[in-house]
């Protein structure tokens, strides 16, 4: 399966591999060697760490890499004045939770829950899109929960690049 992304995901991504291979593998690198000539490397901790970030940093690097490269470019369908769209903000009400909150609507690289950053791929995020102000969705979670939310308002957002890509 191919991840959807907008040119800005692809961008931010080349930005953050740049980063990292001009800046921290660097300094990753010589923190190894500062590492390894503490002695014994059986009982060395910090040529473990260090050993440690250099491999997570190459391995993010790879991961990056392999997400552009099968990544599907896509451009932001113009849904309507009042129709939500991707990037747009939705302020819904949970009929279940009785709980009314905004979520705003991102690629699947930008999603935090935590944060009102749903996924396009989530249900929640395709149960809304192409939706207005006003209609009632029944969202069916994977683990077999069923719901109804009403949207209240939809504003329209833009793809721009205040949204942090997520980590892993």
């Amino acid at each position: 399966m191919y991840d959807e992304l907008t040119q800005v995901d692809i961008q931010k991504m080349r930005d953050e591999i740049d980063y990292r291979v001009r800046e921290l593998r660097p300094k990753l690198i010589e923190e190894v060697q500062t590492a390894r000539a503490f002695g014994d490397l059986s009982e060395n901790y910090e040529y473990k760490c260090a050993k440690q970030a250099k491999n997570r940093n190459d391995s993010r690097i790879r991961y990056l890499e392999r997400m552009i490269r099968t990544a599907k470019v896509i451009e932001l369908p113009d849904t309507g004045a009042d129709a939500a769209g991707l990037f747009d903000f939705v302020t819904i009400y949970n009929e279940l939770l009785r709980r009314e909150m905004t979520i705003r609507i991102v690629t699947t690289l930008r999603q935090d829950a935590l944060k009102g950053l749903v996924s396009k791929e989530s249900p929640v995020g395709k149960a809304v899109l192409g939706r207005r102000a006003g209609d009632r969705v029944e969202i069916a979670a994977e683990s077999g929960v069923r719901y109804f939310i009403v949207l209240r308002s939809v504003k329209k957002g833009t793809d721009d690049d205040s949204l942090e890509i997520n980590g892993y």
